[in-house]
């Protein structure tokens, strides 16, 4: 995976930590408004408390994941300067950077369905979106803010659709034999050692699920929330659309196989 589409927080103006809102929950322990500087960011832009994070109840920090926009709106769209300089620069920084982030998000799933080779057969349409989305992160702030971020994302997605499809093919008819939760149900759902294989669990809410053990290879977690999720012991070899924000929100330890391309979270180590 293209390390541009990883955060780099020494390269970015921590605008993570002042454009986004957030609201006093289990992930934060108190409610700040989006613009508005988190309490923790230092001056150098970095956080005074980001080896106590979980402890201190920002789990929602631990489990962000910015896929690289913050350094590329830091240092290329508004080429190193720092939003602390200009009240002007700033506010309109904070606004261009969450429709970055989602831009480099596409930019993630694209990057990966490009790499697998079930998706040959319309190879040049993922790669004709993807330079289309790319271009789209490299234009002047005031038209990134005009984006129809929406229907750019519709066109991608009917992409990521079939690249799911065919990733899965013959796993598909099999999985939905298997699937024995739907929707909400996979809420704190036992599935323990379950038999998983190519299902798709897009924009599934699986909050504190129990997947120890489970097999969940060529398994689809686009939008998957997994807050929480036990992965102890679990196979998640060739799972596509998996983000290193929803490894870094689960549980997890020695034992889990991920791809190779994201990090076992050091919360998983201990």
């Amino acid at each position: 995976m293209n390390n541009y589409l990883k955060s780099d927080c020494n390269n970015c103006f921590g605008l993570c930590c002042v454009a986004l809102p957030y609201a006093k929950s289990a992930d934060f322990p108190f409610n700040k408004d989006g613009g508005e500087q988190c309490r923790n960011l230092c001056s150098d832009n970095h956080c005074n408390t980001h080896d106590q994070l979980s402890e201190k109840g920002f789990r929602g920090c631990v489990s962000y994941e910015c896929f690289g926009a913050g350094q590329h709106v830091s240092q290329t769209i508004y080429d190193g300067g720092d939003w602390r300089n200009n009240s002007e620069r700033a506010i309109e920084m904070f606004a261009v950077f969450p429709l970055v982030q989602q831009l480099h998000e596409m930019l993630w799933y694209l990057n990966q369905a490009l790499s697998l080779r079930e998706t040959q057969l319309f190879h040049s349409s993922l790669q004709k979106i993807y330079e289309e989305t790319l271009k789209l992160t490299e234009k002047a702030p005031e038209v990134i803010l005009k984006l129809d971020i929406v229907a750019h994302r519709s066109k991608v997605n009917v992409l990521l659709l079939k690249t799911s499809e065919v990733f899965r093919e013959g796993l598909i008819r099999k999985s939905k034999k298997k699937r024995i939760k739907k929707g909400l149900d996979y809420l704190g759902a036992d599935l323990k050692g379950a038999d998983l294989q190519g299902v798709s669990f897009r924009g599934t809410l699986m909050i504190a699920a129990n997947l120890s053990h489970a097999d969940l290879r060529k398994a689809d977690f686009i939008g998957a929330d997994l807050r929480d999720a036990d992965l102890s012991n679990a196979n998640l070899t060739g799972a596509i659309f998996l983000t290193q924000s929803q490894m870094n929100s689960a549980k997890g330890n020695i034992h889990t196989k991920i791809p190779n391309f994201l990090e076992k979270p050091d919360h998983w180590l201990k």
